[in-house]
């Protein structure tokens, strides 16, 4: 069956992981059996549909948003409900379960540097199949699954498709929506076995750096934390070959990169902040794949999309919280001309 066109379309609809953060800032990730201060705490968003649409939101994105997932019968499942109604985000495929609590998580992010370890109680997204999805009824343009690994039921194993994610990608496809999806960073080797089968059935794969090397097998960061900018490249072909149908957009702490399928190559510099600018890096890939998918809905160049994408990753890290350093679209813009952007390091041929 042919693909419906997506000129109609408008709005993205977010699937995946539904997460309430509890982010502790601490003065010291402390060695086992060691005690660590707890200077502060405050509750966010978490988890790739609710950090993107709430992004999105924050942004002014012009088109429809829509979640959907499975929040547990309790206080932060009717909490993250009541946050998507302020947001106007609709939630008719975001349900309710009485089976396993909300998936929330316990975010340690160290001053100083923002570096965060997270706790995660898996809770009710580790149940959801997203068998109530009828794409064919929805008119968004786009459908963003994440994370991939951290959705247990979706990876499991499908005999046709090789897991549930990668059939649920296939009919949002089938039904003219394009696809993205994200992947959560673990140290494991499961990317092959259930990343793989997924991108056969992507139009839009954005992933951080550590997972598109875990992905392809390419040492994208060496050991004395330089970006090998010639692996980089090399992973976007090899995440092409393995399926992804238009565009890999990889993006890490110096940037953002993106290959097309025609084999056009962008590099993007992130902005100059301030290290006292920074309150923690939680979220920031999440709001780099906000800023990105809002200009690949809108079709903005690839140029745009990515200067949008690291603009609102910077707006995210002025906030310890994922979502609440996010503003208007002007406003997060206008970040690039305050701080300005890194001079441009092109990855290797």
């Amino acid at each position: 069956m042919k693909n419906k066109t997506s000129t109609a379309r408008s709005g993205l609809l977010a699937g995946g992981n539904w997460i309430i953060d509890q982010v502790k800032l601490i003065d010291v990730y402390p060695q086992r059996e060691q005690l660590a201060n707890i200077r502060s705490q405050s509750e966010g968003t978490g988890g790739a549909p609710y950090n993107v649409l709430i992004d999105l939101a924050r942004l002014g994105a012009p088109f429809p948003l829509s979640g959907a997932g499975l929040v547990g019968n309790d206080a932060l499942g009717r909490e993250i409900l009541d946050d998507c109604r302020r947001h106007k985000i609709d939630t008719k495929y975001l349900d309710v379960t009485s089976k396993a609590p909300t998936s929330y998580t316990d975010v340690m992010t160290e001053l100083g540097c923002g570096h965060r370890t997270f706790f995660h109680a898996r809770g009710a997204n580790a149940l959801w199949r997203g068998e109530d999805l009828n794409f064919r009824k929805t008119r968004a343009r786009i459908f963003h699954l994440g994370y991939l690994l951290l959705l247990d039921a979706l990876d499991e194993r499908d005999a046709k498709y090789g897991t549930r994610a990668a059939r649920l990608l296939a009919a949002a496809q089938s039904a003219g929506l394009k696809t993205s999806v994200d992947v959560v960073s673990e140290d494991s080797d499961r990317f092959a076995k259930i990343v793989g089968p997924a991108l056969k059935h992507v139009d839009y794969c954005i992933l951080n750096e550590i997972e598109a090397g875990k992905t392809t097998g390419f040492k994208i960061r060496q050991n004395d934390g330089r970006l090998d900018t010639t692996a980089l490249r090399h992973a976007a072909g090899a995440l092409l070959q393995q399926g992804v149908r238009e565009v890999v957009v990889i993006h890490f702490p110096e940037g953002g990169f993106a290959r097309t399928r025609k084999g056009d190559d962008v590099w993007q510099s992130s902005l100059k902040l301030p290290a006292k600018y920074i309150a923690g890096t939680a979220g920031a890939g999440d709001a780099f794949c906000a800023g990105t998918l809002l200009g690949l809905h809108e079709g903005w160049d690839l140029v745009k999309c990515l200067q949008t994408g690291v603009c609102t990753a910077a707006a995210s890290l002025s906030d310890a919280t994922c979502t609440a350093g996010l503003r208007s679209l002007s406003a997060t813009m206008a970040l690039g001309k305050k701080f300005g952007y890194r001079a441009r390091k092109e990855p290797g041929v």
